[in-house]
């Protein structure tokens, strides 16, 4: 099971941690990573990081957010800073149990999904 929090309404320039706890059998986070949705728009891939620690972030968010994951607390965090309108979207954390092998916003590394957290920008 994967349960965000962080998400909440900020003005631009802002910033906000975003934290995903997982919960269960650890072997199922190899590859974990930060998705989005905009209403109206594809799901797009934010940021993600493999079992050796090795991270990609898509180029919208690159030099602005970072993600790390605390694997004694089993926690997924997103740093996002310089918060812009167009952040503004669902975040979902994902967890796969094979090492990331297909694209940043591809679903198919992922069989594990939460709920979301809503981040607004304005």
């Amino acid at each position: 099971q994967l349960v965000e929090s962080g998400g909440d309404s900020v003005q631009p320039g802002g910033s906000l941690r975003l934290s995903c706890a997982l919960s269960g059998d650890t072997d199922k986070s190899h590859c974990m990573g930060w998705l989005r949705q905009a209403p109206g728009k594809e799901r797009e891939g934010v940021a993600r990081i493999d079992s050796d620690g090795s991270t990609a972030y898509g180029d919208s968010v690159k030099g602005r957010f970072t993600i790390s994951k605390d694997n004694a607390k089993n926690t997924l965090y997103l740093q996002m800073n310089s918060l812009k309108p167009e952040d503004t979207a669902m975040y979902y954390c994902a967890a796969g149990p094979r090492n990331c092998d297909y694209g940043l916003s591809s679903s198919l590394d992922y069989n594990y999904w939460g709920l979301g957290t809503q981040v607004t920008v304005s």
